[in-house]
């Protein structure tokens, strides 16, 4: 159960519906969303894309906890779209663990998120073996999903309605 204090974060691959659900949460919720990626783009003044192709992926990573880090600092309990590789960070999974946050793992296969991700060119860690690199992703990053998630909903076959209702319960 979702105390009335307290932030909800959702984590989970790239593609796998966390600013879509995070929108439909925030609404049902009464809440805020916080997306992080959007976060970093604002304070950048430049997308994901030109992020990385100015500074790299080490500093898209800085910014990316700095943006985790004031999300969770919100005074107003908010729903938190976490951007797909915050969890690679010990810094980032001990502030989910310490921020007292119901941490929320949307569970998608390789499969599902390699077909999300087919469109659009925001995404520069996909630039050529999508797949190949989503797999690798999901090994890396699913044990340390594991580890921050108090629930754990797979989105596969699920409408987004029924990915909040998961949620919530």
């Amino acid at each position: 159960m979702i105390a009335a204090d307290q932030h909800v974060v959702l984590v989970g691959m790239m593609g796998a519906g966390k600013s879509t659900v995070g929108r439909a949460l925030a609404e049902r919720m009464h809440r805020p969303l916080v997306d992080t990626d959007q976060l970093v783009e604002a304070s950048a003044g430049r997308s994901v894309r030109q992020i990385f192709a100015a500074e790299g992926e080490a500093a898209f990573r800085a910014r990316e906890s700095a943006a985790l880090t004031e999300a969770l600092g919100s005074a107003r309990p908010v729903v938190i779209a976490a951007a797909g590789g915050v969890v690679l960070s010990e810094a980032n999974r001990a502030a989910l663990a310490a921020s007292g946050a119901r941490v929320v793992w949307l569970c998608a296969t390789p499969a599902l998120v390699a077909r999300r991700t087919a469109r659009g060119s925001h995404r520069p860690l996909l630039d050529g073996d999508r797949h190949g690199t989503l797999a690798r992703m999901f090994a890396e990053r699913e044990p340390l999903y594991r580890q921050v998630a108090d629930q754990i909903v797979s989105v596969d076959h699920r409408s987004v309605n029924d990915v909040v209702e998961a949620v919530l319960r």
